[in-house]
């Protein structure tokens, strides 16, 4: 019996540390492939999204307030360092009493000394429909004065996971008195 135990004994540790081995290699791995079907992920989609921001800051409270500023920003010609958080309504039309459907919430930067160019952080939030619950996200330079802008989707959730793609934004409405606006939004965006 003794005899069956040592030879078993030299086959089964070569055997453990072998396990051990491999297990410690897998069980601290920093990433590895996945098929998108392991995530279920289905076909990939263009869906077009169109929808208006209200940029208000005469309500109460305002949908956009300054936060931030530089010590030269009241005296650049842009505004620059100027830093505003937003949280405002995404509607079906132009006007701000039309359906809401969701909400874009963010922050916005004047990071241009010599345009009105601003870095735009913003999350679309929906609330209505089939992306209820969804988001995209955008980050990229706003020039406010051109008559169509162009920024990138960055990602998204829910609906949108894995979203990219593309916003066009136009000025419909803006108030100089105010600040007050309205902004059209064509949203293509890929997504699963």
């Amino acid at each position: 019996m003794a005899q069956i135990f040592q030879n078993q004994k030299h086959t089964i540790i070569p055997i453990l540390l072998f396990t051990l081995v491999i297990q410690a290699q897998y069980s601290h791995q920093f990433s590895k492939k996945l098929s998108p079907k392991s995530l279920g992920l289905k076909k990939q989609k263009l869906t077009h999204l169109h929808f208006y921001y209200h940029d208000i800051r005469t309500t109460s409270p305002p949908h956009v307030v300054q936060v931030a500023e530089a010590a030269t920003t009241n005296t650049s010609k842009t505004g620059f360092g100027g830093v505003s958080v937003l949280d405002g309504p995404l509607t079906v039309g132009p006007e701000l009493t039309s359906k809401i459907v969701g909400k874009a919430q963010g922050m916005t930067a004047s990071a241009d000394l010599n345009d009105f160019g601003f870095l735009f952080v913003i999350n679309y939030i929906f609330t209505d429909g089939k992306y209820n619950g969804s988001t995209l996200s955008v980050l990229g330079r706003n020039q406010v004065l051109l008559p169509v802008r162009e920024m990138p989707i960055v990602g998204g959730t829910g609906v949108f996971r894995f979203a990219r793609g593309y916003v066009l934004t136009n000025t419909r409405f803006f108030n100089v008195s105010s600040g007050d606006g309205a902004f059209e939004y064509n949203v293509y965006v890929l997504h699963y």
